[in-house]
């Protein structure tokens, strides 16, 4: 991939952050419906970005690490991803401003690194 090209993850709080813990106190019929606000939201940002995301990506399940040690269940904070192209990681990181994950789903932050060649190639 050529260095124009970034990983968005999205990232919550986990099942005990304060964000998850407001959002699960909310009554089920108000929730559904920031629910449905929140996914014609994505589905706006989306259309209007179209010509930038390489790969959609999607939610992430359940964490398995694999190490020295052998393979471990785990807990991280990471619960999506989506690959775009951007001329700057400045201007990668401007199309997820106010971004539904954060602004109406109870996502915590969306981080976007490059992805760089491999050395040698």
């Amino acid at each position: 991939m050529s260095t124009n090209t970034y990983l968005a993850v999205y990232l919550g709080g986990g099942k005990t952050g304060s964000r998850m813990a407001a959002w699960n106190a909310l009554p089920e019929t108000e929730r559904r419906a920031k629910e449905q606000q929140g996914m014609a939201a994505w589905g706006a940002w989306v259309e209007k970005h179209h010509d930038v995301i390489v790969e959609m990506g999607g939610p992430l399940g359940k964490t398995k690490q694999v190490g020295a040690g052998g393979t471990t269940d785990i807990a991280n904070l990471m619960t999506g991803f989506t690959v775009v192209r951007a001329a700057s990681h400045e201007a990668a990181a401007k199309l997820f401003e106010n971004h539904p994950h954060f602004s109406i789903f109870p996502g915590e932050a969306v981080e976007i690194m490059p992805v760089l060649p491999i050395p040698g190639r």
